[in-house]
């Protein structure tokens, strides 16, 4: 049964979905890699589409792949698929110019994040309703982090008290993103990169250990075990 989207709700949600994904190896574009013999974009469509104050999705598609992914999304939810870029940056804006008039609040996400919980769409939505202009969610570095240099020899030791994984979605104010990448001048695979070049000042809120990035063969794997464990 397809998702109903909220046609009250105030949060649209930009998924770009066409990259390649090479360090997953050789097949299909990254988001259409299957994780439990489904997509990973369709994981991640489920979960967005379930979150309570998603009035919108836009996926920007491998531009040769936009009707399949069309037809592949039908059952999950009702969401815009654009042609997406050549880089990332270009398929967020594309993404963007398609949003409808009304969401005030525009989240960005990665499909390879296909395991992300709906609480923490709301979480990150919650945030920038509150007044902040830019969100993202994080979660501590609990490894040691060694700086390295060009030889290969351990220059110093990173201070990880202040350091945090960035996770998606990331959320911003409309009118913010669309400032942002209307002035962008070079490329940058973070929309909170992009904002951050403007001034605009940036707030964390928690993420959540199911937002992994599904990006080489174990992270898949990873990803399977979660589900099959999932109460």
């Amino acid at each position: 049964m397809t998702a109903q989207l909220n046609p009250r709700g105030d949060v649209a949600v930009l998924v770009p979905a066409a990259g390649a994904g090479v360090r997953l190896g050789p097949g299909l574009p990254k988001a259409l890699r299957l994780l439990a013999g489904e997509p990973l974009l369709v994981h991640a469509v489920r979960r967005l589409a379930a979150a309570p104050s998603v009035h919108t999705i836009v996926v920007a598609a491998p531009a040769a792949e936009v009707q399949a992914v069309r037809e592949m999304l039908a059952p999950v939810a009702s969401v815009i698929v654009v042609p997406g870029g050549a880089e990332r940056q270009a398929s967020v804006a594309a993404a963007l110019a398609a949003v409808p008039t009304g969401p005030t609040i525009v989240l960005v996400h990665d499909a390879a994040r296909a395991l992300t919980p709906p609480e923490l769409v709301e979480s990150v939505a919650a945030a920038v309703r509150g007044g902040r202009d830019a969100v993202i969610p994080v979660l501590p570095v609990v490894d040691t982090i060694k700086e390295v240099g060009a030889d290969e020899v351990v220059l110093g030791t990173v201070d990880r008290s202040a350091l945090r994984a960035v996770q998606t979605p990331q959320g911003f104010r409309r009118a913010v993103l669309s400032a942002a990448h209307a002035a962008a001048g070079g490329s940058l695979t973070d929309d909170a990169g992009l904002v951050e070049k403007q001034g605009v000042a940036v707030s964390c809120v928690p993420g959540s250990e199911y937002a992994l990035k599904i990006t080489r063969p174990f992270d898949l794997a990873l990803a399977e075990h979660l589900l099959a464990t999932a109460g």
